[in-house]
């Protein structure tokens, strides 16, 4: 596929909800129960508050000509926050590239975080990340699994005695 990977921009918000919300619905489901889906990605999102977190961290969009077919978010202390693909493009090195992108805006002393879904955590596996640990987490009243999960990287694991 053709696509462009480029900065975050509060015009690309409304599309990157709805990109959020239709990948858990239709691709997460596959692991999750229709109730976690509906309390994961609700009806009614902040977002005031998307594009505060959005515009504070590294974020960069996919695009497809004029579609965004994916998004990710990374903050300076390392921690990946979203990392989201359009139902359409899965599987397409959509993610990867995003990813690729994300880690590389992060001092390479730094080891990067994430917290994984059960759906996520292969193609975090298959990039080197390692499982901290299992948790169960909270969203809107509803107890959902995920991994927290790390990538120590080479820079950063050179300097440990």
């Amino acid at each position: 596929i053709d696509m462009e990977i480029r900065p975050y921009n509060a015009d690309d918000l409304v599309e990157i909800i709805n990109l959020f919300r239709a990948t858990i619905h239709l691709i997460n489901i596959k692991d999750y129960t229709q109730e976690q889906v509906d309390a994961w990605a609700p009806d009614f999102i902040d977002k005031e508050k998307w594009n505060k977190t959005l515009s504070e961290h590294h974020t960069f969009v996919a695009v497809n000509g004029d579609v965004i077919i994916g998004f990710g978010d990374i903050d300076d202390s390392g921690y990946l926050d979203r990392l989201y693909v359009h139902h359409d493009y899965q599987r397409r090195g959509v993610a990867t590239l995003i990813c690729t992108k994300l880690e590389s805006m992060i001092d390479a002393n730094l080891t990067i975080m994430t917290h994984a879904s059960i759906t996520a955590k292969p193609f975090f596996e298959n990039r080197g990340y390692k499982v901290v640990k299992e948790q169960i987490v909270e969203r809107n009243g509803v107890s959902l699994k995920n991994f927290i999960m790390k990538l120590d990287r080479p820079a950063a694991m050179m300097d440990k005695p």
